[in-house]
Order: C-alpha cells, then structure tokens, then sequence
C-alpha cells in the first residue's frame, strides 16, 4: 500500500496538480487538500519593502503576513531592531522606552506596522519582523534615512565675465515630494523678477529632482556676491558669483576654480527658458 500511496503524489506532482489525493489503506475515503489554503504563516513581500524615509518625517515600515489567521495556535508578530537586537513591539504592545516607535494593527488585517517618529540617521538599518512560529519565520526590511540635497552646480565660486549672462542651476535632490516653492536670495535680499534692472528670470522644474534656474542677463559688477539657492524643504545652497571686467585674478586658479559653464543637460534646459522667457 505504500508503494501505491507513493505512485499516487508523484502522478500530482508530475500534473503539476495543486490538489492531491491520498487513499488510505483499505478504506474508500480521499483527504484532498489545496496548497494554497493550507499553506501556513508567509509574508507577502510585495506589501513589505524596504523604506526610504526623510529626516525627521514619520517612518512607516510594514509587513504584511498571510494566512496567520489561519492557524490554530494563536502566533505573534514582533519587531525586532538588529542594530542592538532590541525587541521594539510585540503584537499591537510596543516595548521600548524611545516613544518614537508605535506598533500599528488593525484587528483583521494581515499588515502588522512599525511607526517610527522623528527618524534620525541612526535609525538607519535592518529591522526584523518575526512570526512566533516553530520555526519562527523572518522577514528583514532595510530602512535609509536620507536628507534632502540641494547644489548649486560649479560651486562655491564662479567667475563671470562682464556683459555675460549669470546662469545659475539650483539642484534639489532626496525630497520625499517636490519643494512648494525655490526663492533666490543675492546678498540675503529676495531677488526680485519684475526689477528695473532688468533681464532678470527664474525656470523652476519640480520632480523626483527638482532643478530651479536663475539667469541674469548682460552681468555687472553689482551682481557679483553671494546668491542663495532655498528650497521650501531642504536645506538652502550658496555660491559667491565674481563679475570680472575682462581681468583674470590669481583667485580663478586658487583651489583650482576656474570659469564653469552648465552641464550638457543644463544647457538644454536653460536653452529651454531662452525661448520661452526672453
């Protein structure tokens, strides 16, 4: 009879079946089971992804377990962080002393969240959601705390020629949503586009990264000075703009600064505001 109940799964198997029936011996019964019911505790890895979170804005890292309800023992969900294998929460009960982190659970649901408040760098790592199952299953979520980035591109010094055009590209990048708004400051004064100086204009484009243009048309000593880039949220950019009247002073070669011109892709954009602004 072994042998028969043998021959019977590898048929299933080689069919590629889901189900499988097993006689017993002597008897006329089946026992049929579906893997897919049957299956016990897993993570859908797809609803549990790493996390990329901005500094000081609340982190959300979830893990979402199937089929836990299924079982017949009742099984917990913990988080656990392996920087210092320190349990954080078990179930929907949190147990750290750092009030930043939350265990977040709605009753039915199969997601099981770590809410952690305030990130800073040094939370930074590998967290683990485990389910207290024999053996325990493991699910490793990697959080990167970042901080969003802004440049001035061919900083911190540039040198201009007079009568030239200042063209300044303000880069913002690691921003969770695009800035509001990018302000230009010369010498800490807003600077003003509708000024009776003139030939003055700003191109904003807000994305994943967003990039703001200042061009300030036929330079002049009293452009020269420190231009500020603010972004609404990140963190603001300098350069010091030198308009030149046809000298070249020992500071261009100091510390290798020389004259700069945008990149390829910034040529592009700012030819780009040329047409559309002047």
């Amino acid at each position: 009879m072994a042998g028969r109940i043998f021959n019977l799964c590898l048929f299933c198997a080689a069919t590629s079946s889901v189900m499988c029936a097993v006689q017993s011996g002597g008897g006329s019964g089946n026992t049929v089971s579906d893997s897919s019911s049957s299956r016990g505790p897993h993570f859908d890895t797809a609803a549990s992804k790493n996390v990329t979170a901005l500094l000081g804005k609340t982190a959300y890292l979830n893990c979402r377990v199937k089929n836990l309800a299924n079982r017949t023992m009742s099984l917990q969900v913990s988080w656990v962080r392996h920087r210092d294998v320190h349990l954080l929460t078990v179930g929907r009960y949190t147990y750290t002393s750092d009030q930043r982190f939350r265990a977040i659970h709605q009753p039915h649901s199969e997601d099981w969240t770590l809410q952690i408040k305030y990130p800073q760098h040094r939370d930074s790592g590998v967290y683990e959601c485990q389910v207290s199952s024999t053996p325990h299953l493991s699910h490793f979520i990697h959080l990167t705390v970042i901080e969003p980035d802004t440049e001035i591109v061919g900083g911190p010094e540039l040198f201009i020629d007079r009568g030239s055009t200042i063209n300044l590209t303000c880069v913002v990048r690691h921003s969770p949503e695009p800035p509001a708004y990018i302000f230009w400051n010369h010498n800490d004064a807003i600077i003003s586009y509708s000024s009776t100086r003139g030939g003055v204009s700003v191109a904003t484009e807000r994305g994943e990264t967003s990039r703001s243009v200042l061009l300030i048309q036929k330079a002049r000593p009293s452009d020269s000075g420190n231009y500020q880039c603010n972004p609404s949220n990140a963190r603001t950019a300098n350069v010091t703009v030198h308009v030149l009247n046809g000298e070249h002073p020992e500071a261009m070669q100091h510390g290798g600064n020389q004259r700069m011109g945008p990149s390829l892709g910034a040529l592009a954009f700012i030819s780009y505001v040329l047409l559309v602004y002047c």
